[in-house]
């Protein structure tokens, strides 16, 4: 598991060696990394989803970070960057010399989470604090937020049902 200050530490090794090859990155970390980085809602979380650029030089980077600490290579992976539909309004998480790490503002993280709904994962518990985050009061409200930015085809049904399930508990 990767706790905040690893996680931190682990940006700003990666931010050390993008610096050696004089590359600048840039990572929109989502998911766990986010409540654990962001709102502060976790402990840990066993992996870093995000979107990064530029994708193969990062990659490396983030192998080599793995090795230096003894964390799994894929502890920076981009397997969520299907659940990034639009471009996501964003706000500064870490800005280091050769990295800036973002994340999407709560309204999208909510629209991402409620899309990727998940009930053997922690996604209901984000879900949940999510929705009192911004203070909403009904399913329609949370809806509203999904469709600003996903098209309604893009919305499984599932995700109406983990919703409504939500708010009936």
């Amino acid at each position: 598991m990767l706790n905040l200050k690893l996680i931190k530490r682990l940006f700003k090794a990666l931010n050390a060696e993008l610096k050696k090859k004089d590359i600048i990155g840039e990572l929109g970390i989502c998911g766990g990394a986010v409540m654990c980085l962001v709102f502060k809602t976790r402990p840990a979380t066993k992996d870093v989803d995000a979107v990064f650029a530029p994708s193969s030089e990062i990659r490396r980077a983030s192998r080599k970070v793995a090795g230096a600490f003894g964390v799994p290579d894929d502890w920076l992976n981009d397997a969520a960057k299907a659940f990034f539909h639009s471009d996501p309004p964003r706000e500064d998480v870490m800005n280091l010399s050769n990295l800036r790490v973002w994340a999407p503002t709560a309204g999208y993280m909510l629209a991402m989470k409620c899309i990727s709904a998940r009930y053997d994962s922690a996604d209901a518990d984000d879900v949940a604090f999510l929705i009192k985050y911004l203070d909403l009061k009904s399913p329609e409200q949370v809806f509203d937020i999904v469709s600003e930015y996903y098209p309604g085809k893009a919305i499984p049904a599932r995700t109406q049902f983990f919703v409504e399930e939500l708010f009936d508990n």
